[in-house]
């Protein structure tokens, strides 16, 4: 593992909301999130609205498409999608508390959200509960003083490998090109994950997300990589 990374700050993100919140994404956060936050972070299997075989985890979800997809993909999947963004938060309410049901939705039995900074239920979730991860297009802090603030990092690499069972995968993906560069560095540096060159298009069972289709708009490449916990 990399020794001359500078230990993570006490927050990885700056603010927690960009534009206004519109009457409607108010209500979500007010009326329905509470319903849908994860709760049980010590037995999380129980954290749903249904019994679920296994656990899923996205750290960051973005605008929840992602996280939206996996979920109706994987019905018998418990799937966590944290993310400290309000509007991100807004936006994944939005697709699945109808309008005019901000009081009483239940929103899927088997998602959940985590609306606070995901470190802090990464450190409160027991040791090898995670069947599956993801970090979808991760902010890449291009600034070489900001390097400290990226998620891929030897401290959550460590969490992360506490957390999924042994032949578990953490699927990574990112466009940006100092941020590839740096995944491809420090994950081949640490000796907790098998970590393979990155495939170049999206993988099979993988879901697009708006950042994806906006790095196919601006000439980017995305690379998509499985990183799989070593037993």
């Amino acid at each position: 593992m990399p020794d001359d990374i500078k230990p993570q700050p006490e927050r990885l993100y700056g603010r927690q909301r960009g534009h206004p919140l519109r009457p409607r994404q108010q209500r979500l956060l007010d009326e329905a999130l509470p319903r849908v936050h994860f709760r049980n972070i010590a037995e999380p299997l129980k954290g749903f609205g249904k019994p679920v075989s296994k656990l899923f985890l996205e750290i960051g979800f973005g605008g929840g498409e992602h996280a939206f997809d996996q979920a109706a993909r994987n019905p018998d999947t418990g799937y966590i999608a944290a993310e400290v963004f309000d509007n991100g938060v807004c936006s994944l309410l939005s697709r699945i508390i109808p309008e005019g049901e901000e009081a009483t939705a239940l929103g899927p039995d088997n998602l959940r959200l985590w609306a606070e900074d995901g470190r802090q239920l990464l450190k409160g979730l027991p040791d090898s509960c995670l069947d599956r991860a993801y970090l979808m297009f991760p902010d890449p802090w291009p600034k070489a003083r900001h390097a400290k603030r990226r998620f891929i990092h030897p401290e959550n690499i460590r969490q992360m490998a506490r957390l999924l069972k042994p032949g578990a995968h953490w699927r990574v993906a990112s466009d940006h090109p100092v941020y590839q560069e740096w995944v491809t560095e420090v994950m081949g540096q640490q000796d907790l994950f098998e970590a393979p060159a990155p495939a170049l298009e999206r993988p099979e069972g993988w879901s697009p997300t708006r950042y994806e289709a906006k790095a196919f708009r601006e000439g980017r490449q995305p690379f998509y990589w499985t990183f799989t916990r070593k037993g």
